[in-house]
């Protein structure tokens, strides 16, 4: 049974890299995980926003990033700029303003449909994770490692494991698609 504790925590990995890509995907309200991904070339260097600046939410839509580092502000600002995040940030010299404004029908429909496009995506690791485990079994069999008893039992055992994280990806995208739709 070890072996499929390997397999286990790939899944777990799985789901897990999946609620952080969704952290990502603006829900129309105010939250820090959407410049995750943005980096700023500080003194050369790509940085992620969070390492050179204090990120704050006074309110439901909007978010306040202070750098820790005054001459870092337009680096920061053009970071914005060039991204995908779709906001155009407010400079007032000393902090930066990001003002998320309420999502459209057709933005929410296209949002829910990257959400889709994330969960099917997890959903294909998941069972390309199924397929390795598959593999390795039946190989140790061939080798005389397993006996025909315990492969079937194995791979039972990752049909069900296989079943469950595909019903825990469900579970996320429906979570994060009704969450786009509630605001």
């Amino acid at each position: 049974m070890a072996e499929i504790k390997e397999f286990k925590n790939r899944m777990i990995k799985t789901a897990s890299v999946l609620s952080t890509q969704f952290d990502t995907v603006r829900a129309g309200r105010a939250n820090a995980a959407v410049l995750d991904q943005i980096e700023v070339d500080y003194y050369g260097t790509p940085t992620p926003i969070r390492q050179i600046a204090s990120i704050s939410s006074p309110d439901a839509r909007t978010l306040l990033i202070q750098p820790w580092d005054g001459s870092t502000l337009k680096l920061i600002e053009k970071a914005i700029l060039t991204s995908e995040l779709g906001i155009n940030p407010q400079n007032d010299g000393r902090v930066i303003r990001l003002v998320f404004p309420q999502l459209t029908e057709e933005r929410r429909k296209e949002l829910a449909k990257q959400v889709r496009k994330y969960g099917e995506d997890a959903k294909v690791a998941v069972r390309n994770i199924r397929r390795d485990a598959m593999d390795k079994f039946k190989k140790e069999q061939k080798k005389g490692e397993l006996t025909e008893d315990d492969l079937k039992d194995l791979e039972k055992d990752m049909q069900k494991l296989t079943d469950d994280y595909i019903k825990e990806v469900d579970k996320l995208t429906a979570a994060k698609e009704k969450e786009l739709f509630e605001i």
